[in-house]
Formats: structure tokens, sequence, C-alpha cells
């Protein structure tokens, strides 16, 4: 059963109240033996509006395409929807595939590498108060962190874009996924990794290009990032980012987690590996030291919406240092990317939206928003690497992308412009050809980028 609504901020039932009134799509999955069952969202104090009263935002159809995610295959999913003043929310699924436990719009959700964007955030508060220059090298500020000749040419903007030629620290930090194994993913649960020992993994993995050759996605750049933040505010960086970006936003279910457990509502977080985690486990208990300020937050759809917004309207950092984060770097490997500092855009049959996407063991997210931060998506799934394998290796398409696409560019473009994206093709993050061991823990820039250096090994 399907119940949707939609609150328009202003109504005398809305004043004071911060989110917009919950869409619940709460359905079953029929998956590794899950009895069929629905649930419906308790009603809500408040005033319901139908799509034709705000033909901005279509709430039947995206309830609809919501659902068709979860019916491609998809455990659970939960969004946010934004145009303006008026709020969607909808969730379809399930968040415990044991026991049918439903999904809701409001589950918290580790976000991975959009975390990323709060980093950068962090770093351009620095740049516009005058104590840091993004073409300076990151020798001038940690001495001796990269080693030789290449600290002095690495400088901060290509780290915060990529093209420091600076390896991936993740293969270290779990070996045993570079020979399809899981086993480092569940030996290490409760590991806890320095923000130093991540750097040296990164640092002795082979480099990627001669520093601002090429983009190619490092999570270890931001590890740096973290470092050289805390250096300059004389603080723990963590707490830095949480008063003076997440709450500087207005974000009420947003932190970095001190512990291997989630706060609050959420699902249960499942890892395929490519069905060779069959069933797939849940990971949403971890130990995410192993993210810090390239990955490691939790957030809500509602707050990442909320996070973007205050972002390109100009309320977290200057105009001139957002401009800057909005500006793709001119680098080989970045055409389709158009990554900028910790934000990128994407081109869809409505325009053009900035944001980024994040992938953890057994968690999905992507946030998009229109340029002045009107027209937003947020997205987060409980299933990842959900894909399977051809004989040789190679991952094969899964209609769930195409339903996530569908329902991505319905959120932000709404029904007329979807048809046309069937025949446009539009690529909300890079695409994906893979053939294994190459992508083994993430999506999006980190999946494209992942492909890109580990074939060259």
């Amino acid at each position: 059963m399907r119940s949707t609504r939609l609150r328009q901020k202003g109504t005398s039932a809305a004043r004071g109240r911060r989110w917009a009134a919950a869409v619940a799509c709460l359905a079953a999955v029929t998956a590794a033996g899950v009895t069929p069952q629905t649930a419906q969202a308790a009603p809500r104090p408040d005033t319901a509006i139908t799509a034709a009263q705000h033909p901005g935002i279509d709430a039947a159809g995206l309830a609809k395409s919501l659902e068709a995610v979860h019916d491609a295959g998809m455990y659970g999913i939960y969004a946010t929807v934004r145009d303006g003043k008026t709020t969607w929310r909808g969730a379809a699924g399930v968040a415990d595939r044991d026991t049918g436990r439903p999904v809701t719009p409001d589950m918290r959700q580790r976000i991975g590498s959009i975390t990323k964007s709060m980093t950068s955030v962090a770093l351009l508060q620095q740049v516009a108060a005058g104590r840091l220059t993004l073409d300076a090298p990151i020798s001038r500020y940690l001495p001796g962190l990269i080693p030789g000749k290449r600290g002095d040419q690495v400088t901060v903007r290509m780290i915060l874009s990529h093209t420091g030629g600076i390896g991936d620290y993740v293969a270290g930090a779990f070996p045993s996924l570079t020979k399809l194994s899981p086993a480092s993913i569940d030996e290490d649960r409760f590991r806890h990794i320095s923000p130093a020992q991540l750097v040296r993994y990164g640092l002795d993995a082979p480099a990627t290009g001669a520093p601002g050759q090429r983009f190619v996605y490092s999570n270890t750049d931001y590890i740096i990032a973290g470092l050289l933040l805390g250096r300059l505010t004389g603080q723990d960086p963590v707490r830095y980012i949480t008063h003076n970006v997440i709450e500087r936003a207005g974000l009420h279910h947003t932190y970095f987690p001190r512990t291997p457990y989630i706060s609050g509502p959420h699902p249960k977080m499942y890892e395929s590996l490519y069905g060779l985690i069959d069933p797939p486990r849940d990971y949403s208990t971890y130990d995410m030291s192993w993210g810090w300020t390239a990955g490691a937050v939790i957030s809500t759809t509602s707050d990442l919406d909320t996070f973007y917004r205050a972002l390109l309207q100009g309320r977290l950092i200057p105009r001139a240092q957002l401009t800057q984060m909005m500006t793709p770097v001119a680098a080989e490997g970045n055409e389709l990317m158009r990554y900028g500092l910790g934000l990128y855009s994407r081109e869809l049959p409505c325009g053009t939206f900035w944001g980024h996407d994040g992938a953890v063991f057994g968690a999905g997210t992507l946030a998009l928003s229109s340029g002045d931060g009107s027209r937003q998506v947020a997205v987060g799934y409980n299933l990842m690497k959900y894909e399977k394998l051809d004989a040789s290796g190679h991952v094969l398409p899964s209609p769930i992308d195409q339903a996530l696409v569908d329902f991505a560019v319905r959120a932000l473009c709404g029904p007329a412009k979807t048809g046309k994206q069937q025949a446009n093709k539009p690529s909300l993050v890079a695409p994906t050809v893979v053939n294994l061991p190459q992508w083994l823990v993430t999506s999006g820039p980190d999946r494209a980028d992942a492909v890109a250096r580990l074939t060259a090994r």
C-alpha cells in the first residue's frame, strides 16, 4: 500500500518544521525467502497537496518510479526531492531482508564520498580566510607528508580535484578485495585505521600519473585534505567540519560516527560484491575510520538536500570559492566526469546539476542539485555491487541501474523530460566498463577511475 504526501513551506501546519511531509511507498522484497508484506506510514499532521496543485513535483510518478527501483532488485531505497519550497519524500522496499521491516524516508545513511564535498568546503573556507592558497604545494603546509620532489609538485588544488597522481589506499586497507575475496572487510569490521596509515597505503600504491596530468579519483587525496585542515585550523578536522560545515548548514541528522554503530533509524546495508557474497551480507555496523574525511559521514537524504542548497546558494563559502569548486579542472580523463573541487556536474535533459555520489560497503547515495539549489534529489539505497559477472569477469548491466537513472531524471526534470532520457541516455555517474578486480568498493567517479587505475597495473 502506498501513501503520498507533499508539503509546501508557508502553510500553517508546516510552519516551524524543517522537513517536508513523507511520501511512504513501503513494499516488501521477494528475494532471499522474505515473505511479501506491505506497510503504510503513519499519518502526519501536514497539509497534503496534489501534484496537480504543484506541477513541479509529480508525486504519483515519483512514487511509482521509486517503487520500480525496488522492483528491479534493490532491497530498499529512500529519497528526498525538492523544488523550491516544496518537498517530496518517499521510500520503497525493505530495511531488513529477513524480517521485512520497511525502509522509511528519514533513514540514516552512510554517505561515503559525499563527505568529500563537506571536506572541500572546510578547506575552501580557509582559502577565503587567507590561510590557504589553492596552487601552493602541499609541502608548504605539510612538509614531508608526500616524500621527495612530488611533495613540492602536488598542489592543494590537485588534491581537491584528484589530479595529483596519488594512488588510492583502499587496496592496502582491504587487500583481499584485489583477490575478489571479502575476507578483509569481514575480518576488519572493527579495526581502527589512522589517517597517517591510510596516507601511507596511498603513497605506497603506484602513482596514477604526473602531478596535474590526469584526473584519477583517489580517496587518499581527501585524507590528506583532512590532515591539511587540521594543520591550518589547529583543530580536530572532524570537529571543525561538524561546527563549520554541518552545523552551519543547519543539518540535524548528519555526523561523523565515533563508533561502528549508526544512531537513529537506519537500514541494514547489504554488500553483494557482484554475487561473490551470496546471499549479500549486512555491513551497517562498521568502523568507518577507513573513510575519515574522505567518506565516513552519516546523513539523511533530507539533510543532503539542505547541505547542497546551502552550499550552492553561497551560505557556506563566498561566491569566489564556490565558483572554483564548481569549475571542472582541465586534466586528461575529466572530460566526462567534470570534477571540480569536491563537486562534479551532470548534464541532464533539463539542464546541469551539481553534486556527488558515495558508496561504502552495503550503502550507496547520490545527491544532485540545480546550480541555484532550487531543484534537488538525494537518494540512498542498501544493496551494493548488485551487478552480476559474466564468464570473463565483466560486470553485466543491471536493471537497477536504469531504474535509478529513470527516478533521478524524473525527480530533477519532471515527467515531461523523463521519456527523452531513454534516447539521450544521461549519465548520473561515470560510465562503467569493468573487468574485475578493477572496481571493488566504490561507485560513480570512484568506480570509473578505479577501473582506469587498476587496469593500468
